[in-house]
């Protein structure tokens, strides 16, 4: 099945690759352990914390609350 627009989305994805040509992409450079400081993955890992952990925590609330209501109430 072909989209609505292919000829036009060949053609642009065609010019865009052609201006493209010359340049560096990120995925073609070093991998991310040599650009990271001594305590940069520890404080992603510890941003990542304080960002999941409290919805987690709320969502599992919730869940012991239907859970109680369902069962005992």
């Amino acid at each position: 099945m072909r989209m609505i627009f292919q000829g036009k989305y060949d053609r642009a994805r065609a010019l865009e690759k052609e201006r493209m040509e010359g340049r560096k992409r990120a995925v073609d450079e070093d991998d991310l352990e040599s650009k990271l400081e001594k305590n940069d993955m520890l404080a992603m890992i510890l941003s990542a914390l304080l960002v999941f952990l409290p919805a987690a925590l709320i969502v599992l609330g919730i869940l012991a609350l239907v859970g109680y209501l369902f069962f005992f109430h």
